[in-house]
C-alpha cells in the first residue's frame, strides 16, 4: 500500500544528484519533484523521457506519470518524443496502465484525440 508524500519543489542539481544514484526510491521522487514544480516542461520532460527506458519497473512507471502530469500542468508536451514513448511502454506488462494514464492526460490537457493512442 502506498502512502501520501508530500513532493514540494526541488533544485535541479539536487534532483540529478538523486537521479544519478541509481536509488529507485529517489529517482521516483526526484523525477515527480521535477514534473510537478519545474517551470520548464522541456528540461522536464527530458528527464522523464530519459527514465522511461530504465531497467527498474517502477522509474519507467513513475516517468509515464511524470509526463502525463507534465502535460497536465504545463497544458501542452512535445508530442512528436512523449506520445511515441509512451506508446512503446504500452506493451511492458508492468506499466501498460500507467502509460494508458500518461497518454490519456496528453489527450485530456495537451489537445491530443484521446482514442488514437490506442494500439489494438
Amino acid at each position: 500500500m502506498s502512502t501520501y508524500q508530500r513532493l514540494d519543489p526541488i533544485e535541479r542539481d539536487a534532483a540529478l544528484i538523486m537521479i544519478s544514484s541509481g536509488i529507485s526510491d529517489s529517482v521516483c521522487e526526484a523525477i515527480l519533484r521535477i514534473a510537478l514544480h519545474d517551470p520548464d516542461p522541456d528540461w522536464a520532460t527530458d528527464q522523464a523521457l530519459a527514465l522511461l527506458t530504465s531497467p527498474a519497473p517502477e522509474i519507467r512507471g513513475v516517468s509515464a506519470t511524470a509526463l502525463g502530469h507534465i502535460a497536465r500542468l504545463h497544458r501542452h508536451t512535445d508530442k512528436t518524443r512523449v506520445v511515441p514513448a509512451l506508446q512503446k511502454l504500452l506493451s511492458d506488462p508492468e506499466n501498460t496502465g500507467r502509460a494508458e494514464d500518461a497518454l490519456d492526460d496528453i489527450a485530456m490537457f495537451a489537445g491530443r484525440n484521446k482514442e488514437s493512442h490506442r494500439l489494438r
